[in-house]
């Protein structure tokens, strides 16, 4: 209700029309009919001015302040609107340092479709090996502690046995019997006598050898020419570098030939083993590239061998990823994620996963480095996910592009086109 003098107007709007209702000082109604009457309605106040039209004071207050509002900007000189969201970021060398935010150049590949398949960390048996006894023995000392990184030919452990004693004396005869026939000469002995001797030393040698003793402790021990050192205790070495896996023994117990005391393996190259289908292991090939996933981080490796016969629980089929572990991170029993890539392949613009974010409206996006620390967000359709690499399209091979910090690129994108303004 809107007062205009001594006049008071009331406006109603009804469901056949309209009508005005005019009241004065002493509560008379005057009635008005018709749309077009109160369409230009008008009343003057008590100095004799006509008010203006309420549809007229509107719509003139809605273009003025639209006008205004089209004058200004964000106060920053970047010309957005209020809320408007900005179309790129531009970032020092020092932000760029700060967030970690990296480029590459887009490259087109041609990369296997990718089968992916819950895999185990194992043992690589072909850099593994086991140290047992070949004959009965009793445990003397440890050199060697699980975990411990041993080199080739390095003491493990040293033990005593009564059947290597016996074989070592009869090494030291077999050794004094051959001496005094090589000094005699074949002129003074007999060819049976001196053959015998030779076959005799060499059956000795074969037996204290498979007992466990190397080449260098046997030459040692008969250099010494003394009987009372034939005690039957001998050394078993590491018969190649790598960490001591196992060692399941304490000293002073009995051990029985071919009980496994320690397992010595390179961890440096480690298997991956993963399972599966035999239509999937139709698709791939030894050699083929491979990747496993451990937490956020990605390690390259390939297949190195695959299986032949279905596992019968399970009916998959085995296949071995050889991967790198110089930084012993990864450890035999751990789970992780293999992606394989099979024989069928794809070609596209090949990028890290780190590159490619969804958008506020869901699409797919990168980020180009339009101009030196300038990024725009650019549109891309993914084609194929495989490990750790996407294939898309929608940019020109050379361009150049984010992939560590794409996502501090976005936020600052965002951040910069929303930012309160108080004018």
């Amino acid at each position: 209700m809107k007062t205009l003098g001594p006049i008071t107007l009331l406006v109603c709007l009804t469901v056949g029309g309209s009508f005005a209702i005019a009241q004065d000082d002493h509560g008379h109604d005057h009635d008005e009919h018709g749309d077009a009457q109160m369409q230009s309605v008008s009343a003057r106040d008590g100095h004799g001015h006509e008010s203006v039209d309420a549809d007229e004071h509107a719509h003139g207050e809605g273009d003025e302040r639209g006008h205004a509002e089209a004058k200004e900007d964000d106060g920053h000189g970047h010309g957005h609107g209020h809320g408007e969201p900005a179309s790129d970021a531009e970032l020092s060398e020092a932000q760029r340092k700060t967030a970690g935010v990296e480029t590459f150049t887009a490259r087109r590949q041609t990369l296997g479709e990718a089968i992916t398949a819950p895999g185990e960390v194992i043992l690589n048996t072909y850099r593994t090996v086991k140290i047992s006894p070949r004959t009965a023995a009793q445990v003397v000392k440890r050199h060697a502690r699980l975990g411990e990184r041993v080199k080739t030919g390095q003491p493990l452990v040293s033990l005593s046995s009564v059947d290597m004693a016996e074989a070592q004396g009869a090494l030291m005869e077999a050794h004094v019997e051959l001496e005094r026939a090589e000094a005699l000469g074949r002129q003074v002995v007999s060819e049976k006598r001196y053959v015998a001797a030779q076959i005799a030393y060499q059956q000795a040698f074969a037996k204290v050898s498979a007992y466990g003793m190397t080449q260098d402790q046997v030459e040692t021990l008969v250099k010494t020419g003394d009987a009372a050192k034939a005690t039957g205790e001998f050394v078993l070495l590491a018969i190649q570098g790598g960490t001591v896996i196992t060692d399941d023994f304490v000293v002073g117990e009995l051990i029985e030939p071919g009980r496994v005391l320690m397992t010595i393996s390179d961890e440096s190259k480690l298997w991956v083993e993963a399972r599966l289908t035999p239509d999937d292991t139709a698709r791939i090939a030894v050699g083929a590239p491979a990747r496993i996933q451990v937490g956020n981080s990605w390690i390259h490796g390939a297949v190195s061998q695959m299986h032949h016969a279905l596992d019968e629980s399970t009916r998959t089929l085995a296949i071995q990823i050889e991967i790198p572990n110089d930084d012993d991170a990864l450890h035999p029993g751990q789970f992780v994620t293999a992606v394989i890539e099979s024989k069928e392949k794809r070609s596209g613009i090949a990028v890290p996963l780190a590159a490619v974010l969804r958008s506020a409206d869901g699409d797919w996006q990168v980020f180009v480095e339009a101009a030196p620390g300038r990024f725009e967000p650019k549109e891309v359709k993914v084609l194929s996910t495989i490990g750790d690499q996407l294939l898309i399209e929608g940019i020109a091979e050379g361009t150049k592009l984010v992939g560590e910090g794409a996502f501090f690129v976005q936020s600052e994108i965002a951040k910069s086109g929303f930012e309160v303004h108080n004018h």
